[in-house]
């Protein structure tokens, strides 16, 4: 029975990061789009995939339980604000740079992302740490300090991408809440926004949803299925598998959007991005052996 549902979790939190690392090809066919108008439907899109979710799992009162709680508290209301604009500028960052030919930047971003989290919970959780998970944070600082050097600019797109997920994933820490309930409650706060820029693309006819662009608007209206999809996938893994093992399928995504960012789209790999990234994988390879030596040292 346990082998079965170890089983079941891993299918399913892999099925999620592998369509997690194949999404820019997704956003890639939307390029005719400009990045904000994909965000916007995007944001619709989620919302409304995500609430005929609640109702055919028959989660509704759950949601407005939910709704009712954290409404009853400002600090909560606060938080949830907080998240809808953090996973709101994580996608825009995203798909702006896919659709700019920065895909392997992006998958630096999210290698990053558990190192960024460690970092919060130091900082902010006071959480503790043993001598291999800081090393691991001073080698992925070196390789963002070695793109600053090698490219004369900070790398943006990857840290933007990187500190705007694990803030959003200390947030959601702190406000504990179902995440398909969250997400779509931070998609609702963020829709009429959402909405008002696109009624405003359309008045000045800039859009690129209706009958004219038939492929384009299906895909469009798909965004919402591709962001509520993996979400619920790699949730159902979450509550199947160990941890350790949860984050170590956490790096496939990022692994396969650098292949496609260099084999499919031709993005440049040289020496220099190889330096970055080695620092960082060198990074996740320190991070990883000191948390299952931690986990062995508490299961002993």
């Amino acid at each position: 029975m346990q082998e079965t549902k170890i089983r079941a979790g891993a299918i399913a939190a892999l099925s999620a990061c592998v369509i997690w690392g194949i999404l820019p090809i997704y956003w890639k066919l939307l390029d005719e789009a400009s990045a904000y108008e994909i965000l916007a439907q995007r944001i619709c899109w989620a919302a409304v995939f995500v609430m005929l979710l609640l109702v055919a799992t028959k989660r509704l009162s759950l949601f407005y339980q939910e709704t009712k709680r954290i409404l009853k508290s400002w600090q909560r209301t606060c938080l949830l604000l907080t998240a809808a604009v953090l996973i709101s500028a994580n996608w825009a960052i995203y798909i702006w740079a896919v659709n700019s030919g920065h895909i392997v930047e992006t998958s630096i971003g999210y290698y990053t992302n558990p190192l960024m989290s460690v970092m919060l919970g130091m900082l902010v959780f006071k959480e503790n740490y043993y001598r291999g998970q800081k090393i691991s944070l001073v080698l992925a600082a070196m390789g963002i300090l070695n793109m600053i050097v090698q490219f004369g600019a900070f790398p943006w797109v990857s840290m933007g991408l990187a500190i705007s997920f694990a803030l959003y994933g200390a947030v959601k820490k702190v406000l504990r809440i179902d995440p398909i309930i969250g997400i779509c409650l931070e998609t609702l706060l963020t829709l009429p926004f959402a909405f008002a820029y696109l009624m405003q693309l359309n008045s000045i006819g800039q859009n690129h949803f209706g009958q004219e662009h038939g492929g384009l608007t299906l895909l469009l209206v798909g965004s919402g299925i591709v962001t509520a999809v993996p979400l619920l996938l790699f949730s159902r893994g979450i509550n199947l598998l160990p941890l350790n093992l949860v984050g170590f399928l956490g790096y496939i995504s990022p692994t396969i959007a650098l292949l496609i960012g260099v084999l499919l789209y031709h993005e440049p790999f040289g020496w220099q991005q190889f330096g970055t990234f080695g620092f960082i994988w060198l990074a996740l390879i320190v991070f990883s052996l000191s948390n299952r030596f931690a986990v062995r040292k508490i299961s002993a």
